[in-house]
């Protein structure tokens, strides 16, 4: 199974948890931001993000070249847990 393919497994099985009303709402601002044509400035598969360092969830810097360095990543950003 390639990485793509586990991600969009991995997403279909997580939906299932999630109550059908937030579900919609998602869905809809998912819909939204593709509408507005934000989609066209993003990277596509196979191009190369520029290096950076962000903080993840426990508010650790992590770096994107240090991560490479471990094998492929896929990246997820969120709002936060409220």
């Amino acid at each position: 199974m390639s990485l793509t393919e586990d991600l969009a497994a991995r997403r279909e099985a997580a939906r299932k948890h999630i109550p059908p009303e937030k579900l919609s709402v998602m869905d809809r601002a998912t819909e939204d931001l593709e509408k507005s044509g934000i989609t066209a400035s993003c990277l596509k598969e196979g191009d190369y993000a520029p290096d950076f360092v962000l903080p993840n969830a426990l508010g650790k810097p992590i770096s994107l070249a240090e991560k490479l360095k471990e094998g492929p990543v896929a990246l997820s950003f969120y709002r936060g847990g409220w």
